[in-house]
This record gives structure tokens, C-alpha cells and sequence, in this order.
């Protein structure tokens, strides 16, 4: 198979989307050649039979330009050669600007969206793509008709327990510093806990509305008498996050269902407990569920069970963490994402359907046969 990939960020060390040039690399693994088409290019790490070609974001190009430079990129990529199907990640724009394209051509195409912002963008692109996938369920905003849903595709070689020495007061919570995480519940439990845990909030902002709201967490931590025990530290890219998961007690992700937080799956991966909003995690969280899912915003119940977690040992946080991490390599590692999205494309591949008729016609012969 010869795939094309829409990408927003191509860059290793982007501390949000750093992740995409490892699922590049699963997908590689698998397929003869990957054509990348990326809304800006940093650090690139790839295998040999992929290229990346950026619209130039990375260079200032205005929004006409940047249309101008897809179409021409589109064009000599299908120019070159066969191209077999098409996957576009969290770039609803690039599958509606190829979808007309394609679908003259005959190439499916695979759209991921997993964020609860929906708009025109999100709905004209569920026109033109065969196939929606997410992480989650409600993690798609929009008609579930032609929705998949994959799993995060976590690197657990990367995200993986080394040995570490946890920090048994550490709790640590990472993402995004933006309202919608909503730090202020745990800021507000972490005052309630029976005993004193140091949080580190590890994250970007991404303007002026996040750092006025990360100025407002700093007051409030001053307010409720925890400035001392709280830490907001900046992201760091992908390669780094591991030794902080591996070093906390407990991570927290606040976000409620609407959102797969991709940074919950990962603490897990690396063996650590991770308390969660989000309702959709039950089924990662398995027989933990009753000890590791808190009410949406609601600081008395976090604060209940951030407090039972740290009165834990460190040898049954371990196992807690050993039961997360196998959860996370059944339903939603990496290889398991790869696999799930090239199937959805040879679902809609035209010599794909013609394989299945023919498969189908022939199991239909041999039946008769046997029953003859």
C-alpha cells in the first residue's frame, strides 16, 4: 500500500504533537511508502520510504499561499504515482480541500477528530471521508454513522516503567494549561488531602487566554495555602514526558467526556496510577474504575480518592499501575492504532471490494460443493 497522510504538526520535539511522527513511523512500518502533507515541518526523524512536504506554516506563508502549495504538493504526489489510500489527522481542512480529488480518483479516505469542538470544517469533512475514526466514543462530536473507534495509539516502548523510583508525594498532572483542563479541581482537593502532596502542573500555554488563566492558578494556589507545594512547569517534548510519569505517585486528567486526553494513557503506560474525569475511560480503567474515576469538578470526591491512592503502598500503586499499563497495551497501543486505520482503508480500497466479492463467490462454490 502507498498512503497518503495529512498531518497539522510534523516535529518531533512539539510538546502537543510530537506524538504523530511516532504513529508515521508505526504506519511505515507497515505500508510500501508514506507521502506526508504537514501544516508546518520541524525536527524530522523518518524511515526511508517516508516523505514530508510542508504547505510552509513553518515559513509565514499566508492562508492563500499555503492552499496554493497543498494543491501543488496533491498534485505531484498523485502525479509520481499510485497512491492507494489517504489518512488525515486532526486536519479536517486538508480532507476537505482533497476530498473532491480523491474521490474522483478512487482513493478512500480516513479522517481523525477526536476534540469536542465542533464546525463546518468537522461536518464537511465527514461528507467527503469514508470513514471517521476517534479514541473514544464522544470523543467524535458530530453523527456516528461512519464513525470507528481505534484506540490513542500509545507508544508503549516509549511510555514504558524503567525501574524508576516513584516520588511518593508527587502528583503530577499533565497537558495543556488551558480552562478546560480544569486545574483549579485539583488545585482545590490537593488543599483537602489528609496528607501533604507536592502537584506539578507540566504544561504549554498557547496565548493570551492561557496565561492569563495559568496567572489566575498561581493566585489561587496562593489563596488556598499551597504556593509552596505547587509547581507549573512547561512542556517538554515527548521523549522527556516518560521520566516524569515514571517519578509521580498519582497523575490526574480533569478533562470530562468530550475529550481523550491522550496524556492519561500515557501515565498509565508507564505503570502509574491516573485518576480521570472522563467517563469513557471506565473500560481502560477496568476493575479500578470505582477507585480511579472522580465526578466531573466535583474537589470533594477527587480529593476522597487522590487521598486513598497515596495512603496506598508503593508496591500496590505498582500493581495498580501493572493492571493500567496491560489495559492500555490491549485497547489502545500504537501498533493496534496502525493496523486499525489501514483496515478501514482497505475497506474502501475499489480493489479491496473486488478481493471480497471474489473471496465470497468462491466460499459460496466450495460450499456447494461440500453440500453436493
Amino acid at each position: 500500500m502507498n498512503l497518503l497522510l495529512f498531518n497539522l504538526v510534523t516535529d518531533l520535539d512539539h510538546p502537543i504533537l510530537g506524538f504523530t511522527s511516532h504513529w508515521i513511523r508505526e504506519l511505515a512500518a507497515r505500508v510500501d511508502s508514506v507521502e506526508v502533507i504537514t501544516m508546518r515541518r520541524g525536527r524530522v526523524q523518518a524511515p526511508e520510504n517516508v516523505r514530508v512536504h510542508s504547505v510552509g506554516a513553518e515559513r509565514g506563508y499566508s492562508e492563500p499561499r499555503r492552499v496554493f502549495e497543498f494543491y501543488r504538493i496533491l498534485s505531484g504526489i498523485l502525479g509520481r504515482g499510485r497512491i492507494d489510500g489517504c489518512f488525515a489527522h486532526m486536519a479536517p481542512e486538508f480532507a476537505i480541500l482533497a476530498g473532491p480529488v480523491l474521490r474522483a480518483k478512487r482513493i478512500p479516505l480516513v479522517t481523525w477528530y477526536a476534540h469536542p469542538s465542533l464546525h463546518w470544517r468537522v461536518k464537511l469533512a465527514h461528507v467527503f471521508s469514508h470513514q471517521m475514526v476517534a479514541s473514544l466514543p464522544n470523543a467524535y462530536p458530530w453523527k456516528k454513522d461512519k464513525l470507528t473507534v481505534i484506540g490513542q495509539g500509545i507508544d508503549t516502548t516509549l511510555f514504558a516503567p524503567d525501574g524508576t523510583p516513584e516520588e511518593n508525594d508527587l502528583v503530577l498532572c499533565v497537558g495543556r494549561v488551558s480552562a478546560v483542563k480544569d486545574h483549579a479541581t485539583l488545585l482545590r482537593a490537593a488543599a483537602l488531602l489528609r496528607r501533604p502532596a507536592r502537584v506539578v502542573v507540566l504544561g504549554q500555554t498557547a496565548g493570551p487566554e492561557d496565561e492569563a488563566y495559568l496567572l489566575d492558578l498561581g493566585r489561587l494556589a496562593a489563596e488556598l495555602g499551597i504556593a509552596v507545594r505547587v509547581t507549573f512547569a512547561k512542556g517538554v517534548p515527548p521523549a522527556e514526558l516518560p521520566s516524569w510519569y515514571r517519578r509521580c505517585a498519582a497523575h490526574v486528567n480533569l478533562t470530562p467526556a468530550g475529550f481523550g486526553d491522550k496524556v492519561a494513557w500515557e501515565a498509565m503506560a508507564c505503570a502509574r496510577p491516573c485518576l480521570v474525569a472522563n467517563v469513557d475511560f471506565a473500560p481502560t480503567l477496568g476493575r479500578f474504575e470505582n477507585d480511579l474515576l472522580f465526578r466531573v469538578h466535583d474537589v470533594a470526591d477527587l480529593a476522597a480518592k487522590l487521598d486513598n491512592v497515596l495512603a496506598q503502598s508503593a508496591e500496590q500503586r505498582a500493581a495498580m499501575g501493572q493492571y493500567l499499563r496491560g489495559q492500555v497495551e490491549r485497547w489502545h497501543s500504537l501498533p493496534r492504532l496502525a493496523e486499525q486505520v489501514l483496515e478501514q482503508l482497505r475497506r474502501f480500497a475499489p480493489c479491496g471490494a473486488a478481493t471480497r466479492r471474489r473471496v465470497s463467490r468462491a466460499a459460496r462454490l466450495a460450499m456447494e460443493g461440500n453440500h453436493g
